[in-house]
């Protein structure tokens, strides 16, 4: 069974329409730079890019979450560990506004921005 029909598999089971998972499932992009293709394949291969465009974590803190993450089967190369806590911490850090999530609201099934 692939990973996400397991997940529609659960969903359907917790009765949850995959049709509305899919929908909530639309998330940022993270943005440009000389990591962004590692950060998409190591992290967001077991979550959206949503669960780190809202982090405003330091340098140390980075660190920590690339060591967790990576002791839980992230695959991130030995030499790829620096530059991708550098990347996250250039984007993602104390110093960077807040994130505001896109807001939609549903009106004759059409999403329009409020």
């Amino acid at each position: 069974m692939s990973k996400r029909s397991a997940v529609v598999a659960l969903l359907l089971g917790a009765g949850v329409s995959p049709l509305i998972w899919a929908q909530s499932a639309s998330s940022p992009e993270l943005p440009p730079g000389p990591m962004q293709a590692k950060a998409t394949t190591a992290c967001m291969e077991c979550h959206e890019a949503r669960i780190i465009v809202q982090q405003r974590l330091s340098k140390a803190a980075w660190t920590k979450e690339v060591e967790k993450m990576t002791k839980w089967g992230a695959l991130v190369e030995p030499q790829d560990r620096d530059p991708l806590i550098d990347y996250l911490s250039a984007n993602f850090g104390v110093d960077k506004p807040d994130y505001v999530a896109e807001r939609t609201r549903s009106t004759s099934g059409k999403k329009e921005k409020k």
